[in-house]
């Protein structure tokens, strides 16, 4: 039976996430015992006083988030195995638990550059390695489609800093921003910030700025107003490959081995970024239909028949300033609204189609195939299992 320390931020949905995945491969190959260590242990008794605290319980390993210096080391001298959550930076000496931040800086942008955006903005913090690789990404696909990115915080901030919310700031950067903007948040707590800023500057959120948070975590994100859209990251997964990797250490006595790397699955739209950004009113009024009539089993002709105009002249509109045909769109719409019902809910596949107003679910199974690679029920269980 292991004994294992966890030193992280418990309130965090991230945080939670993982644990879910730890608590899974523990279950199923372990019993583990688990000690909940709050995270000012870190700031009152320091490395020393948590080493010799796990000496005395007799700790196998820790999973933790830890300063950037070379005390961690001192674990491995005892015995002790050891992976960083990289909260600041990574870690060269032992495994972390990191994201594929690129990725989703990545994500984000072509999320945007699908809605219509041209001009874009990222909120982060420069000498934080989750902040200032999700701000690359978006950054680098970007300036590859020929656009450029306003940033604010974006040099070294002070750790005291790092969650500090300075509103007159803020809310100046927001005003002088180019309307209408994509902003990039580089967590949900940022995100909740620029919603915050823009309510108190009477900034109109989705219609002049639009803002996407990293991470998902569906208390701050539903505390925004307006409710924050954001990137669902497969932490669960995250936490079971962790443990796993941690038993290996244990069993095997290996103290440096691989990166446990945390995908970004989605971005979950909330209202935030429920808009598209174009000046034609026939073609918004389109988009704005589609959203609202998606889970009806929405046909092209019904789309049609919202603006004064043929078919035709529709479709080329359509075509020209999204970058899809009107079927394309809402096939794609729903696929998204269909993966995150998977994600979100217990229901059937059958029950998913029909709260869509779909009546073949074999239809939306294979076409969801198509698009994802596997099944509705394997992506389910691929993505929510922890495996």
């Amino acid at each position: 039976m292991y004994k294992i320390i966890l030193l992280i931020d418990f309130a965090e949905d991230y945080s939670k996430n993982l644990l879910k995945g730890v608590t899974k491969y523990s279950r199923e190959h372990g019993p583990w015992v688990f000690c909940r260590m709050p995270l000012f242990y870190r700031e009152t008794i320091g490395i020393k006083g948590i080493l010799q605290w796990a000496r005395e319980w007799g700790a196998d390993g820790i999973i933790g988030q830890f300063y950037n210096d070379n005390e961690v080391s001192e674990f491995i001298q005892a015995g002790i195995a050891v992976i960083a959550q990289d909260f600041k930076e990574r870690f060269d000496e032992i495994p972390n638990i990191t994201g594929a931040y690129h990725e989703a800086g990545a994500m984000a942008a072509d999320y945007y550059l699908k809605k219509g955006f041209t001009q874009f903005a990222f909120y982060g913090f420069r000498d934080i390695v989750w902040s200032r690789e999700r701000a690359e990404g978006f950054e680098t696909h970007l300036r590859k489609s020929g656009f450029e990115v306003h940033t604010f915080e974006h040099t070294k901030a002070q750790s005291s800093e790092l969650w500090y919310y300075k509103p007159s700031a803020l809310s100046q950067w927001l005003q002088s921003l180019p309307k209408p903007i994509a902003i990039m948040a580089c967590d949900d707590r940022q995100g909740q910030h620029i919603t915050e800023a823009c309510r108190q500057t009477g900034i109109r959120i989705p219609e002049e700025v639009a803002v996407l948070g990293v991470d998902n975590d569906e208390t701050i994100c539903e505390l925004s107003d307006p409710p924050l859209s954001s990137i669902a990251l497969d932490a669960e997964k995250g936490g079971y490959d962790s443990a796993k990797l941690l038993d290996h250490m244990i069993r095997t006595g290996v103290t440096n081995f691989y990166d446990i790397v945390v995908k970004p699955m989605q971005v979950v739209t909330r209202h935030s970024t429920d808009i598209y950004a174009t000046n034609d009113h026939y073609i918004a009024s389109s988009l704005k239909y589609i959203h609202q009539n998606i889970d009806k089993n929405l046909e092209v002709d019904e789309v049609v028949k919202q603006v004064p105009l043929s078919r035709r002249a529709l479709e080329k509109r359509f075509f020209t300033i999204t970058g899809y045909p009107i079927y394309k769109y809402i096939f794609n719409l729903r696929i998204e609204k269909f993966t995150q019902k998977l994600l979100e809910t217990d229901m059937t596949v059958f029950e998913i189609a029909l709260d869509m107003g779909l009546t073949d679910s074999k239809n939306i199974a294979r076409q969801f195939r198509q698009v994802k690679g596997c099944t509705p029920i394997e992506f389910r269980n691929k993505y929510r299992a922890g495996k």
